[in-house]
């Protein structure tokens, strides 16, 4: 994703510029538990909603789904995840999360991460409705998200605020149960929660996503770029001011 104004790019899009492939609230970690909680099969009909950089996609590529279909708005995301992966089981499509155009009860498994943050409550809830739609009854919805703790309402407004500046995306996290509901509102059955520490940013948890040489591939990115620099250090501070109230999330539930 080519960025010509970093003052002004999306947080994760940034990221992405400084080499960094794993961008999910709660690491390569949580991400690995979401997929062998869903245990993508051969027998899988499986959707993604905002494959972002692909990391995901390809792990679930690689555990040879029936079929996987990854859906992102954003036209230059698809063609270059198009360009990058490539199986004959896999397309990418141009499409709203909300209004995918898949056919109802078409689909095994739907999975999103990092993605229903950035959305409003409602905007949450129309992207949930949808994967309820394409899923199969007793197919399994997954979601790997930001989550807050110990909050207040007064302090989740003050979180939400400081992260929609720092990051330049409408950022609304919300409390394990608030997640909870919002799911099991639209129709699934919530099968576990598990939660993770959000170190997005924080050297341990850049290792273990990336590896040590590519943490040290990043760090020379970031020292070349001003603006980048700026933003990044930023959103670290942002991070590591609210660490004891923000969290990482995964819901794995089923379609009733």
């Amino acid at each position: 994703m080519y960025i010509d104004n970093f003052s002004k790019a999306q947080g994760h899009w940034i990221l992405a510029n400084m080499g960094k492939k794993v961008l999910r609230p709660g690491g390569k970690e949580l991400t690995k538990i979401l997929l062998s909680k869903i245990n993508i099969t051969p027998q899988d009909d499986v959707v993604e909603f905002a494959p972002g950089m692909g990391f995901t996609a390809s792990l679930a590529i690689n555990s040879h789904p029936k079929s996987y279909v990854g859906v992102d708005a954003d036209e230059e995301v698809v063609f270059m995840l198009r360009d990058k992966i490539k199986a004959e089981n896999a397309e990418f499509i141009i499409s709203k999360a909300s209004e995918t155009g898949l056919e109802s009860e078409s689909k095994d498994k739907v999975y999103g991460e990092a993605m229903l943050t950035m959305h409003s409550n409602s905007r949450k809830s129309e992207i949930i409705r949808e994967a309820h739609r394409i899923l199969k009854k007793g197919g399994l919805y997954a979601i790997h998200e930001l989550g807050l703790t110990n909050v207040d309402d007064d302090t989740k407004l003050i979180i939400h605020k400081a992260l929609t500046t720092s990051i330049h995306v409408h950022a609304q996290p919300l409390t394990i149960n608030e997640w909870q509901d919002i799911v099991e509102n639209e129709g699934f059955k919530i099968k576990e929660v598990i939660t993770n520490e959000m170190l997005l940013l924080e050297p341990r948890r850049i290792i273990a996503d990336e590896g040590l040489f590519r943490m040290l591939k990043i760090i020379f990115n970031v020292l070349r770029h001003k603006e980048a620099r700026k933003r990044i250090l930023k959103m670290r501070e942002i991070f590591r001011k609210y660490q004891d109230k923000i969290n990482a999330i995964a819901i794995i539930a089923e379609k009733k």
